[in-house]
């Protein structure tokens, strides 16, 4: 009897034993299968870059002439499509090796875009993500972009630097790194460079292991502001990056709305585009402080009023704005393509209620809030009144916003108003009639934020 009562309980245990097993080993296949998959999808992927090249290129590559190319290349394709395939099975793969093994569904990869222009706030903006800790966060990388197709010979049109911002951030967003090699000056070597444009302002890539030890004779011309690091290592910082969880962009070189559909249709990008504005007033009062050089017109004009002001200056002010309006209104529109990633934030709003906006924008994002950021939000945002430099992104934010209006000449407010007016009136941004009205405090010169600028 006690035989017959113990074998039930040893079956049991035995059956455990080979379920525990059993999952095991299905955890091992997929693991094997995913390297596999892995070791093809980089072969056929090299295949792909060959067949793409011109034939002129691979004749000159393999010593050989030159032979017409059909229509249509059925192979290519075909590989193409293969590619794709293993990718998509790649990523299936992995989500269900990750679930398996225990870890949860982390959620899906988030990707944010923000969109501004200079001396609208981004920078202070732009920490609410570079403060979270699951967050790979870039400033201003397309700055070096900029440097090289302004200098290039002939320079290039608006809708050519526009395109070339596009595809680059493309890579960026997708954590190819490597591409900004192409752009930064000196050119870096074996994948190293001290040059990367505010290195500083990006907490990944002053973390380990991307800060690496600092070598000797090396001067870094953008450093880490907390710690001493290297030079940079951009594959470091690319495996950095595909780590992260989500993957946060800032910039001022993106105004044309309509150039980033190609990348929210994207299979592989889960973007959101967060669109930042200002007062446009406030905008040219800032900047004739942080680029004096580039304004000295303006301030001779505004201070001596000895000669007009140039027709081209106005007409740039006038350009600016309605770059800016016409992207704000492609994106309050709805069309398809943008329904659900778009979200318009004013300045004006962030800096009377940072932690109230931030919460607003991470939930547009699909996000979490995280005690750092708040922390971060609190302590940053009631700095005494002597700590605001002109690049600082630590301010007592609710009483500098509209600081402007009580040091700009009143005929220089009423030439941006003119120039400006239709931006301003989307962005629910009041005209001042009169000297005493722009300084009076009483005057609120900001409409209520409409709710249907958060599509």
């Amino acid at each position: 009897m006690e035989i017959r009562r113990a074998f039930p309980q040893d079956m049991r245990e035995l059956l455990h034993c080979l379920k525990m097993r059993s999952k095991y080993a299905v955890l091992l296949v997929f693991v094997i299968s995913l390297v596999i998959i892995e070791k093809e999808n980089n072969f056929i992927s090299r295949v792909s870059d060959k067949l793409k090249q011109s034939p002129q290129a691979l004749a000159e590559a393999n010593g050989t002439e030159v032979s017409p190319a059909p229509a249509e290349n059925g192979s290519l394709a075909s590989l193409q499509e293969l590619d794709a395939a293993f990718s998509q099975l790649r990523s299936h793969l992995h989500n269900l090796t990750l679930q398996l093994a225990g870890d949860g569904d982390p959620g899906p990869r988030r990707h944010v875009l923000l969109m501004a222009t200079t001396r609208t706030g981004s920078s202070f903006v732009g920490e609410f993500f570079n403060q979270q800790g699951s967050i790979f966060y870039l400033f201003e990388p397309l700055w070096h972009v900029e440097k090289t197709v302004t200098f290039l010979p002939g320079g290039a049109s608006a809708v050519g630097s526009a395109l070339v911002y596009r595809d680059v951030l493309k890579q960026l967003l997708l954590c190819d790194l490597y591409i900004l090699e192409n752009f930064i000056s000196p050119a870096p070597e074996g994948h190293l460079t001290p040059f990367l444009f505010r290195r500083g302002s990006s907490r990944s890539l002053c973390e380990e292991p991307v800060c690496t030890p600092s070598a000797k004779k090396v001067f870094e011309k953008y450093y880490c502001k907390n710690r001493r690091c290297g030079p940079l290592n951009i594959t470091l910082a690319a495996e950095a990056c595909r780590r992260k969880q989500h993957v946060a962009l800032k910039t001022v070189r993106i105004r044309q709305l309509e150039f980033l559909q190609p990348l929210v249709e994207d299979p592989r990008l889960d973007l959101r585009i967060i669109q930042l504005v200002r007062d446009p007033r406030a905008v040219l009062a800032s900047r004739m402080v942080a680029f004096s050089g580039k304004y000295e017109t303006w301030k001779k004009w505004a201070s001596e009023g000895e000669a007009p002001l140039r027709e081209e200056e106005v007409q740039r002010l006038r350009g600016n704005c309605e770059s800016i309006r016409v992207s704000a209104e492609l994106g309050l529109r709805r069309p398809g393509w943008l329904r659900g990633r778009y979200m318009l934030v004013r300045y004006e709003d962030v800096a009377r209620a940072p932690l109230r906006k931030a919460r607003e924008m991470y939930r547009f994002a699909g996000l979490p809030l995280t005690p750092q950021v708040e922390e971060w939000i609190g302590r940053n945002t009631q700095a005494p009144r002597d700590g605001n430099g002109v690049y600082s992104t630590c301010k007592n934010s609710s009483e500098q916003f509209d600081k402007w209006r009580f040091s700009m000449p009143f005929k220089l407010a009423q030439v941006v108003q003119d120039a400006c007016a239709p931006a301003m009136q989307l962005f629910g941004y009041k005209l001042a009639g009169s000297p005493a009205a722009l300084a009076n405090r009483s005057f609120s010169l900001l409409e209520e934020a409409q709710p249907s600028w958060v599509t």
